[in-house]
């Protein structure tokens, strides 16, 4: 699953003695060339997890199909409201500090990971700023979550579910 990935890419950057980890999507609808934009507020000590913007940015026609923008727009308001940070997307492009990955205890190995690292880095009074970033539409395959109704309503699940199970109670 996604969880899976994103955590042996994180195993291999700490293996390789990073400081900061990115993410971002490997079919091409984000630049790799804007990632210095998401990596400077972390150089330059001004945050400690960067999230990548869509909608700061540029959303190239065709990028984003209307069910995903409808649940990124809900999700990222439920988000805002329970963990009291302004986003705008939840976007999969973002940089955070190695230490502070390492320490939230990432257990979602699902589509729910981006938003569990979200949300833990929240609670713990982490650093979070957005910048903006371009979005393409895919080059190759199809999207397992807006690909399909049912893909997104799986990944609506797991993202809601991560959302809601640590808004409330003791900081995880």
């Amino acid at each position: 699953g996604y969880g899976f990935a994103c955590t042996a890419g994180v195993d291999r950057a700490a293996k390789l003695g990073a400081d900061v980890v990115a993410f971002l999507d490997g079919d091409h609808s984000f630049l790799p060339a804007e990632l210095p934009r998401l990596l400077a507020p972390i150089l330059w000590d001004q945050a400690d997890l960067v999230l990548g913007s869509r909608w700061l940015g540029h959303i190239a026609p065709g990028a984003m199909p209307p069910q995903q923008r409808f649940g990124n727009w809900l999700a990222s308001r439920l988000m805002s409201a329970l963990y009291s940070i302004p986003l705008t997307d939840l976007g999969p492009y973002r940089a955070i500090r190695l230490s502070l990955l390492l320490s939230l205890d990432m257990r979602e190995m699902t589509y729910g990971y981006p938003t569990e690292m979200m949300v833990k880095a929240a609670r713990r009074g982490a650093r979070l700023v957005e910048t903006p970033v371009s979005f393409h539409p895919r080059r190759s395959g199809r999207s397992k979550v807006s690909g399909t109704l049912r893909g997104t309503m799986l990944a609506a699940r797991y993202i809601l579910g991560v959302t809601f199970r640590y808004a409330f109670g003791p900081v995880p």
